[in-house]
C-alpha cells in the first residue's frame, strides 16, 4: 500500500491542495503578466510561444551554470525581449494584437521546440522546495507540502502589482492608457511607451512561469511540457476581472481541477481518468462561455481590443 493510499480518502484533498501550487504557480506567474498587459489596453495571445521559450531557456541556462535561479532570471529576459517585440510590433499602423499573438504564439513555440532539441534527455538542476511537510513522516504529505519558491514569490507580486496599480504614479497613468487613449495623449503620456512597457513585465512574468515548468513541476523540458497553460491564462484574466490579487485564486482554481486525476489515481480510482484530465480545459471552455457576455466586460479597460 503506498503512502497516498495509506492516507485513504483524507489524502485526496491533501493531494488537490499540493497539486494546485504545483500546477497553479505558472498559471499565476502568466495570468499576472498578461492582467497588466491589458491593463494598458493590449491583449497578447503569444503567451504559449513566450511560456515555452522560459521554460527552454531557463533549462539550458541552469544546465550550463548549475544556477536555477540564473535559469530563472534569463527566462525572464527572453521574455522582456518577446514582450517588447509583440509591442511595438502591434504600435505599427494596421497590426492586429491578435493575429500578432497568434503569430508569436507559433513563432516562440517553434524556435523552442528547434533550440531544445540537444535538452530532451538532459536533467538540470531544479529550484530547491520549501517544505511545509516537516511536521509529518508521511512522504505524501511531506510532497504535497513541499512548495514551489516561484509560488511565494507569485503571491507576493500579486499584491505589489495590485498595490503598483492602484497606488503609484507609473500605474494610474498605465490604467489611463488602457482605459481612454484619447485622455492619455490629452495628459501628454505616449500610449506606445506605457503599452510595450505592459507587454515587456507580461513577457517576463511569462518567462518565469516557463521556468516554473521546466524547474519545479514537472521539472524537465519537452515539447509538451506547457499543456496549453499560455492560452489558459489569458482566460484567467477574465475569470479575475482584471485583479491582480484574483490572479491567485484563479491559477490554484485551475491548478486544483488539474490535480483531481492524479489524486483519485493514486487511490486506485482510475475510470473517468482521461475525462477528469480534460477538466481544466472544460473549466476554460466554461468560463469564456459564462463571461463572453455582448459589450465590455465589467472590470476591463476601455482600449482592450476585447471590448471591440
Amino acid at each position: 500500500m503506498t503512502d497516498a493510499s495509506a492516507l485513504g480518502w483524507w489524502g485526496v484533498p491533501l493531494a488537490i491542495l499540493g497539486g494546485a501550487i504545483r500546477v497553479g504557480t505558472p498559471l499565476l506567474w502568466v495570468s499576472l503578466g498578461e492582467t497588466v498587459t491589458e491593463k494598458a489596453g493590449r491583449i497578447n495571445l503569444g503567451l504559449e510561444g513566450t511560456l515555452l521559450m522560459g521554460a527552454m531557456t531557463a533549462f539550458a541556462v541552469s544546465l550550463a551554470t548549475g544556477s536555477p535561479w540564473l535559469g530563472c532570471l534569463a527566462a525572464a529576459g527572453v521574455g522582456v525581449l518577446l514582450g517588447m517585440l509583440h509591442g511595438a510590433l502591434c504600435s505599427l499602423a494596421r497590426v492586429n494584437d491578435t493575429a500578432m499573438g497568434i503569430a508569436l504564439m507559433l513563432a516562440g513555440s517553434g524556435l523552442a521546440f528547434w533550440l531544445g532539441k540537444p535538452l530532451i534527455q538532459p536533467s538540470a538542476p531544479g529550484l530547491p522546495a520549501i517544505a511545509l511537510g516537516g511536521w509529518s513522516d508521511v512522504a505524501a504529505v511531506k510532497a504535497s507540502l513541499a512548495i514551489n519558491p516561484l509560488f511565494i514569490l507569485g503571491l507576493v507580486l500579486a499584491f505589489a502589482t495590485h498595490w503598483a496599480l492602484g497606488r503609484t504614479r507609473f500605474g494610474l497613468r498605465l490604467r489611463v492608457v488602457g482605459d481612454s487613449e484619447n485622455a492619455a495623449r490629452a495628459f501628454g503620456l505616449s500610449p506606445t511607451a506605457y503599452r510595450i512597457a505592459a507587454t515587456a513585465f507580461g513577457g517576463a512574468c511569462a518567462g518565469v512561469g516557463g521556468a516554473s515548468l521546466s524547474l519545479v513541476y514537472p521539472g524537465a523540458w519537452s515539447e509538451a511540457l506547457s499543456s496549453g497553460q499560455g492560452v489558459m491564462a489569458v482566460a484567467l484574466v477574465i475569470f479575475a476581472r482584471w485583479d491582480p490579487r484574483r490572479c491567485i485564486l484563479a491559477g490554484l482554481l485551475f491548478g486544483g481541477a488539474s490535480a483531481i486525476s492524479p489524486a483519485l489515481q493514486a487511490l486506485g480510482y482510475s475510470q473517468g481518468y482521461y475525462l477528469l484530465a480534460a477538466l481544466p480545459y472544460a473549466l476554460t471552455l466554461a468560463v469564456l462561455i459564462g463571461l463572453g457576455k455582448p459589450g465590455p466586460s465589467h472590470g476591463a479597460p476601455g482600449e482592450l481590443s476585447l471590448n471591440r
